[in-house]
């Protein structure tokens, strides 16, 4: 059933928003609804244990006012409301520094947005029932028990949800943009026993845009019971420098910390080890990623970021190379260069030929890496130190399970010692990492 604030024109908010905002005095301003239903049934040890549904909307508003910028938000958007919040915002404003590098994106920035359908809405969604999400998740725990061949799974949870959700900004400078779409995730989270009284816990999940996209439950929840068996016995490896084999579900936390360094809030605060890099060969020849908003179902999928800007694809390292930042509208005027984006969408890789198998079988020795648990990355000096878990690779072939170890190095070496790529984008991120080998990965264990 759809919700009674369906009947709110979220669009026409918006425009009110700015409308107002012009009345109160603002020079610019630039307004976003959103509306999000969401649904969520999470089934424990063969017991219903929650259901929930909940139906949120609200407004972020930006301000430019003499000279000065705020952002504010509210979720009452009674017509009477919405006055006082933004009257209250505008005198808000002009009692803050001025900054003069706070403005609108330049009109041109809008222009060149594609009006592909990117098939980001499933309609089925709001379709599916109660019964169907909880055979769902009933399904998933039953399949990760079936896996337990040993009988030492403690407990098994699974997660189903699904949401639908809207978008409206609208700014002074003559932007206007909407986008829809709707989200399907499912897990499964397994605990077992091990036989030193430890009690290692792993998962599985899935997400997509659409419900045929989604994995057969049982997948997830045999995947989840495998991964979760397979910590049973871990213990640390001697101290190495190895080869790594980093699983393509783990990959994306590698990937995220190059990114991260990327952005030009990070290079205009020197707190970027990649600023002065562009143009220059800071990766091996093999790492090669783009940026593609355009992808049709990606997660990551958008026509304009959240400044308006109309989406592209560009490359980001090409054979190691470093071709672009990702700059918005404020920081590309405090750095006097031309803005690009706000932030990655969905990353296309250049694939290698080979499965994950066949690249260990390659590999020979070394550490398949399929979880990375805390440590942290420092994006002024490329300086990292993870703790891993996975496996030993012994002839080819994964062996024993191993864990307690870490990792540390510079990814300003790091991503020179990636040498092979394979052919797996893990599907449920819009990082669509492949399985990554890096040769000579220093490893702290016993």
């Amino acid at each position: 059933m759809r919700s009674p604030t369906a009947k709110t024109d979220m669009m026409e908010v918006a425009r009110q928003a700015v409308a107002l905002a012009k009345k109160h005095g603002a020079r610019e301003a630039a307004a976003t609804t959103t509306r999000d239903r969401e649904v969520e049934l999470r089934w424990r040890d063969g017991k219903l244990e929650k259901v929930s549904e909940a139906t949120t909307r609200g407004l972020s508003l930006q301000l430019y006012v003499e000279g000065r910028y705020s952002a504010a938000s509210t979720s009452d958007l009674r017509p009477e409301a919405l006055d006082a919040f933004v009257r209250e915002a505008a005198a808000m404003t002009r009692r803050l520094a001025a900054d003069e590098h706070r403005r609108l994106p330049e009109p041109e920035l809008y222009a060149g947005r594609s009006q592909a359908d990117l098939r980001l809405e499933d309609p089925a969604q709001r379709e599916l029932t109660m019964e169907e999400r909880r055979r769902y998740s009933q399904a998933m725990e039953e399949a990760a028990r079936a896996a337990d061949k040993k009988g030492v799974i403690l407990s098994v949870t699974a997660s189903f949800g699904d949401s639908e959700g809207e978008s409206h900004r609208v700014s002074s400078n003559g932007f206007e943009g909407s986008q829809r779409a709707t989200i399907f995730s499912a897990s499964a989270e397994v605990s077992v026993k091990d036989a030193d009284g430890r009690r290692p816990e792993e998962y599985d999940y899935a997400v997509s845009h659409w419900r045929a996209d989604m994995p057969a439950p049982e997948e997830i929840g045999r995947r989840a019971s495998e991964r979760a068996l397979g910590r049973l016995g871990s213990k640390k490896a001697k101290s190495a420098k190895m080869t790594m084999v980093v699983d393509h579900r783990a990959a994306g936390r590698l990937v995220s910390m190059v990114l991260d360094p990327l952005t030009g809030m990070a290079v205009q605060q020197k707190r970027s080890f990649l600023d002065g890099k562009l143009g220059a060969k800071v990766g091996s020849d093999v790492f090669t990623l783009s940026d593609d908003p355009l992808l049709e179902r990606g997660l990551g999928s958008r026509t304009y970021d959240r400044e308006g800007i109309s989406s592209h694809a560009r490359p980001i390292f090409e054979a190691g190379v470093l071709k672009t930042y990702f700059i918005d509208t404020y920081y590309a005027r405090k750095l006097g260069t031309a803005p690009t984006t706000t932030s990655v969408s969905n990353l296309a890789w250049k694939l290698g030929a080979k499965t994950q198998a066949a690249l260990l079988a390659e590999v020979k020795d070394g550490i398949l890496v399929t979880g990375f648990l805390g440590g942290n990355s420092n994006p002024a000096t490329g300086d990292f130190s993870f703790g891993v878990q996975g496996y030993r690779i012994h002839g080819g072939r994964m062996a024993e399970p191993v864990g307690e170890m870490n990792i540390a190095g510079n990814q300003a070496d790091l991503w020179k010692r990636l040498v092979l790529v394979g052919n797996d984008p893990f599907a449920y991120s819009s990082m669509r990492t492949p399985t990554l080998v890096f040769e000579k990965v220093d490893f702290a264990g016993v």
